[in-house]
């Protein structure tokens, strides 16, 4: 009997310590590591310091530098999330670095098609446009959709003459014309002739895709008030065909917000984030697993993702401002500033 009794207490014992290391996690985990907080990424993919020279490294860590400071001088004043993210991505789609925007590569007809959206998590209201010509600067476009319409995603000739009736900065398509780009294009496609010519086969837009840059920008924030919002702004792949769309402009695969979770901007290869939910994986998991936002951004990216085949990464901000950056590339652009003003910027894997 008195065998008995200590073996009870032994195992009354150890249920004890092992609810105090879950209650212990739990705590750990939903402390407030921030009171606002903001990230951006620039894009990911063959990112490798021995193809950087000094002057390129310098100038993307710049342009990430100005980007980020942007946003992060708007939550700082007690700004809006939303206000945050449209103005850090406004300076990437700004510069012909990113591909967005100003720097967005061109299709097959050699023109260029933009994506974009954005989501705030108090709400879970969101708007998206897809293969806009003429709009300066997409996010807008996105919140215009998002604010003031009935609807989530436009696209095409009805998404620019959207904008333009909202009073956005309207473009020649002259504008989003860039060398290096141009330059990127013909390269594929002299490629894809030469393959045609020795085997007839048909060539996919993009024979290099799994070695490609993808650079799609985002950025997610968290303001003074615990609300998330996150967007995302791209100019799609290069030598892109049939109106083709990818993963940015979808909200839950290229965008998600939810304050009750976290918010995600991802960057790659479209399709398999599309496929994957990829964006909406991360904050279901926190939601529905009670898994921290570091835990589910990993088993989504270099679990999930890698399985079926994608490449690419997210950068995600989770309620108590907890940062995360996840890639299964070689290096993506990104940046963050915590309340403290603390700025780190990074672009290849460490």
């Amino acid at each position: 009997m008195k065998q008995i009794t200590t073996i009870l207490l032994l195992l009354l014992f150890l249920s004890s310590c092992k609810n105090d290391k879950k209650q212990k996690t739990k705590n750990t985990k939903d402390i407030k590591q921030n009171e606002f907080a903001i990230i951006i990424h620039g894009g990911a993919g063959t990112i490798l310091k021995k193809n950087m020279t000094p002057e390129k490294e310098k100038a993307y860590q710049q342009k990430l530098e100005e980007a980020i400071k942007a946003g992060y001088s708007i939550l700082k004043k007690g700004g809006s999330s939303t206000k945050a993210v449209e103005a850090s991505i406004h300076i990437m789609e700004n510069s012909p670095l990113f591909n967005a925007g100003k720097g967005a590569v061109f299709t097959n007809a050699e023109t260029n098609e933009m994506d974009a959206s954005i989501m705030e998590g108090k709400t879970l209201n969101a708007g998206a446009v897809a293969g806009v010509k003429t709009v300066k600067n997409p996010i807008s476009a996105a919140i215009q959709v998002m604010n003031n319409s009935n609807h989530v995603l436009l696209s095409g000739i009805g998404a620019d003459n959207f904008a333009k009736e909202k009073g956005l900065d309207i473009m020649d398509p002259s504008y989003f014309y860039t060398e290096k780009r141009f330059k990127s294009l013909q390269r594929i496609k002299n490629k894809e002739k030469t393959q045609l010519d020795h085997d007839e086969k048909s060539a996919f837009y993009d024979t290099d895709i799994k070695d490609s840059k993808f650079g799609t920008v985002g950025c997610v924030a968290l303001d003074k008030k615990g609300n998330i919002t996150a967007g995302t702004s791209t100019g799609g792949m290069t030598n892109k065909r049939w109106n083709r769309i990818g993963d940015s402009p979808i909200i839950g695969a290229g965008t998600y917000a939810n304050n009750a979770t976290c918010g995600v901007s991802s960057t790659g290869w479209g399709e398999y984030f599309i496929r994957g939910v990829v964006a909406h994986d991360i904050a279901a998991q926190m939601e529905y697993k009670n898994v921290s936002l570091k835990e589910a951004t990993n088993d989504v990216i270099q679990n999930k993702l890698t399985n079926l085949g994608g490449t690419g990464g997210i950068i995600a901000l989770d309620k108590n401002g907890n940062m995360s950056f996840e890639f299964n590339t070689a290096g993506m652009y990104r940046a963050s500033m915590n309340d403290k003003g603390e700025l780190i910027v990074k672009i290849y894997k460490e």
